[in-house]
């Protein structure tokens, strides 16, 4: 079996943490170097902690780098022992880059990059350095992986050309957990129209969106969030909320095992994000594409983004075209129960494999990992 070392920014990471368990499920021998956005804690995988940092404190976080080096280090054989160096994340990956030069490690070096940081993006000074960091980085990197073909196309290709050997893992459910079994056929419901937003809340227009459309159709819409909203963004989040008595926000969920209730409480997904609306904003395709997808929860999305293509390619959802703030309120006063059955039986109908991330597709990246340093 490979060895496996994942470098992660945030052991407290839900998604974080089912990548680790899908390697183990894999069958990789993991270990882990993790940093935390909380108090430590009994991680269920082999972990070396490397302390605690804060979201969107990237000077905190370069000084938290630092302080990681030497314990790090202390673990010399163990990377030399390892076949690949999984990193999530720039900041992973300079440490793995790193860790992987000083221990004088041959494993292969991946990098797993499922958002382009607004940094990235920039056009200014700082851009550009991220941007020469990242490319110097790169040259020591066996495999990119990807959880939206527009990274690739719309970042990639354009900012690093001829740099990159990437490989699609989409944000499905991953292999080896117990989801329950998908509703075979959907009933049909009455009542008003349930939307949730469930998982990382952090795009305050998406909340607007939602909020202005509770209040235009106080007797029916109902909107329900589920999940950790971004304090750093949405600060007055519970105060946007008050006296909306059909809005509900229930906290954080248990993953799998709150999946199958949460999903079936709603007719549709709000799987939109404008969180960085010019860039990764428009190129990522969520998780909640492919739970909805699963419980048969018909995604919403703006036409004009990756998100809104993949609906539209899948017909498994609903696309609206800007200015949202006018075409939502539209489409949802026309939205008839009928139209929101046929969408969700659509998705019962569709093959788990839609959902679901095959058995091997995680040993597929090892093993390309692998045979991509061999060359």
């Amino acid at each position: 079996m490979a060895e496996l070392i994942f470098f992660g920014h945030d052991a407290h990471d839900p998604a974080l943490q089912r990548r680790i368990v899908a390697f183990e499920n894999a069958g990789a021998v993991v270990r882990a170097f993790t940093m935390r956005r909380g108090p430590a804690f009994e991680t269920p995988w082999v972990n070396v902690d490397l302390g605690e940092t804060r979201d969107a404190a990237f000077g905190q976080r370069i000084a938290a780098l630092m302080k990681a080096a030497p314990v790090v280090r202390a673990h010399r054989e163990t990377l030399r022992r390892a076949d690949v160096l999984y990193a999530r994340n720039l900041d992973m990956l300079a440490l793995a880059a790193w860790a992987k030069r000083t221990s004088g490690s041959n494993a292969a070096l991946v990098y797993e990059c499922l958002d382009i940081h607004r940094f990235m993006t920039r056009e200014d000074a700082l851009g550009a350095a991220m941007r020469n960091l990242e490319r110097t980085l790169l040259r020591g990197v066996s495999l990119v992986v990807v959880s939206s073909p527009a990274f690739v196309r719309e970042y990639f290709d354009k900012r690093q050309p001829g740099r990159v050997r990437a490989m699609l893992i989409e944000n499905r459910l991953p292999w080896g957990f117990d989801y329950g079994a998908r509703p075979a056929s959907p009933p049909a419901r009455t009542g008003p129209i349930r939307i949730g937003w469930f998982g990382n809340l952090r795009c305050r227009r998406s909340l607007s969106l939602l909020l202005a459309l509770a209040k235009r159709f106080p007797d029916r819409v109902v909107v329900s969030m589920r999940g950790a909203p971004a304090r750093t963004e949405l600060g007055d989040f519970e105060a946007g909320l008050a006296g909306l008595a059909n809005v509900s926000f229930g906290g954080r969920y248990k993953w799998p095992d709150d999946l199958a209730a949460i999903y079936a409480e709603v007719d549709l997904v709000w799987a939109g994000d404008f969180h960085d609306p010019g860039a990764n904003s428009k190129w990522l395709l969520p998780n909640r594409l492919y739970e909805g997808g699963y419980y048969c929860a018909p995604p919403l999305a703006p036409a004009d983004s990756e998100t809104g293509r993949w609906i539209e390619a899948h017909g498994f959802g609903f696309t609206l075209p800007e200015p949202l703030e006018e075409t939502l309120p539209a489409f949802v006063e026309t939205l008839g129960r009928a139209r929101i059955l046929e969408a969700r039986a659509t998705l019962a109908a569709a093959p788990d494999g839609a959902f679901l991330q095959p058995r091997d597709e995680l040993r597929a990246v090892i093993e390309t990992a692998q045979a991509e340093r061999a060359r």
